[in-house]
């Protein structure tokens, strides 16, 4: 069963609204040539104010020629998440511009150690399928910055991998990197390693830079995934039905243009509008709204048959404390219970203010509640569990069972850091919060091992392709 808050007859209302947008007012494109495609396929361009107006029937049939199910495989080719398949996946963030210290409660600029560290946890937490960069490390030269992190994120992880994306220029050394790893563009395409995040610039815009990334990737058959952050009341309608109404605009207009690329091209519909906290005008990660919004865009990305990625599972608290508890865990199994595809971002701390390993790690433990909670109950005649209850009778006590012994650990989800036992216990070791054991486990996680280390001859490969693009794209040595 499904969780929703619209019914047929809305999403049709939503869908017929937003091709009306995309029609009558269009979306504004800086960039030529996709609005030369766009024209070529019967859209109407208005050159002066580069905006193309998108046929109903050109959405429609691009809707229609998306793939509706992909997978990336991380270095080890086990390592793997899957789209459109019914399983729900969670990536750390992409990447924040500040680093928070749970302990001093501080901010700081993030360094290229722990750009490491943050891929190295992610690595090694069970409950984080994608690995994000989670931060930006400020040494490195801007213009290099992203091809940096996405060789960190290759040789620091064997699962799927998530960065930032600058430009098109960047995106092709990425590619060329990952292609290096594969052993070459085609194993690359059958075995994409990321896909690439294109956000639109809420109210319907497109900038050049974000089709240029749409571009190199489609090209190279790596699966795009469209995701306006539109933000209720600042950059979309004050109402919940118009924020979605636009949205879904904006994540049409670019599924339209990646199969104008490349047709049968697989896209992600990442539903992740915000609430606007009243107060300040700024962006509330933790409202309730968000749970609300997310539900609905998890329900017309199932309309459209499109995997679907959502923000939930986020806190506007800067600290894994009872705020964050309660935002993240609320938003997160509303998501879960929509049947979203992927969660995304993992370990930020407050609504973009940084990332936190102490949240992350925490949240790899809400993560495994919520899929515990996902799997339901099986209901087998050996689950039913009629004849041990017969043998045991009244008065006995199944803790000796084998039958006990056969379904304990599959039935009965066994927590890391929430805490279960007794007082005395809890006093002995220490009187520990859950954020002091989501700092263990991090401390824990940074200090595991890494996967195995890249072949060395690919290693080079990567550091010569990164060595090109800082001549290229002009940056110094890090």
């Amino acid at each position: 069963m499904k969780l929703e808050v619209l019914d047929a007859t809305t999403i049709q209302q939503i869908h017929e609204a937003s091709l009306s947008i995309l029609e009558t007012v269009g979306v504004c494109i800086h960039h030529e040539g996709m609005l030369d495609r766009l024209a070529g396929a019967g859209a109407a361009i208005d050159t002066a104010e580069h905006r193309a107006a998108l046929p109903g029937d050109l959405v429609e049939r691009a809707v229609s020629s998306a793939a509706k199910q992909h997978v990336l495989y991380g270095r080890n080719p086990e390592r793997r998440a899957e789209f459109g398949q019914g399983r729900p996946n969670a990536m750390s963030s992409a990447g924040q511009f500040a680093w928070f210290d749970v302990a001093t409660r501080s901010r700081r600029e993030p360094h290229i150690d722990d750009l490491r560290r943050g891929i190295r946890v992610g690595h090694h937490l069970p409950s984080i399928d994608v690995v994000g960069a989670m931060v930006s490390p400020a040494e490195v030269p801007t213009a290099i910055r992203d091809v940096v992190v996405h060789y960190e994120l290759l040789s620091g992880t064997d699962k799927p991998i998530a960065g930032w994306v600058r430009n098109g220029a960047s995106a092709r050394t990425i590619i060329d990197m990952m292609a290096a790893v594969r052993g070459g563009r085609q194993a690359l395409a059958q075995r994409p390693l990321t896909a690439a995040f294109v956000e639109p610039i809420s109210p319907l815009t497109f900038c050049r830079e974000s089709i240029e990334i749409l571009t190199e990737f489609a090209r190279a058959g790596l699966p795009v995934g469209i995701g306006p952050m539109a933000i209720c009341g600042v950059t979309a309608p004050a109402t919940l039905a118009g924020t979605v109404v636009q949205e879904n605009a904006e994540i049409l207009a670019g599924v339209t243009m990646a199969q104008l690329v490349a047709p049968g091209l697989p896209v992600v519909y990442w539903g992740i509008p915000h609430a606007m906290d009243a107060r300040t005008a700024g962006i509330s990660f933790g409202a309730p709204e968000q749970g609300l919004l997310a539900v609905a865009m998890a329900q017309l990305g199932r309309r459209y048959g499109l995997p679907t990625g959502l923000n939930v599972g986020l806190t506007d608290s800067l600290l894994p404390d009872g705020q964050s508890g309660l935002e993240k865990g609320a938003t997160l199994l509303m998501g879960a219970l929509a049947g979203a595809d992927i969660f995304g971002h993992m370990g930020i701390a407050g609504a973009d203010q940084g990332a936190s390993l102490v949240q992350l790690a925490a949240d790899n433990e809400s993560l495994a509640y919520v899929r515990r909670i996902l799997r339901g109950i099986s209901l087998s005649d050996d689950h039913l569990a009629a004849e041990v209850i017969r043998r045991v009778g009244p008065g006995g006590s199944f803790l000796t069972e084998e039958h006990t012994l056969a379904h304990y650990r599959d039935e009965l989800w066994t927590p890391q850091i929430l805490y279960r036992g007794a007082y005395e216990r809890w006093q002995q070791s220490g009187a520990k919060d859950m954020a002091t054991r989501a700092v263990e486990l991090a401390e824990e996680a940074a200090a595991s091992p890494g996967p195995p280390p890249l072949p060395e001859h690919v290693r080079q490969q990567l550091v010569a392709i990164m060595d090109e693009a800082r001549l290229a794209l002009g940056a110094t040595a890090s």
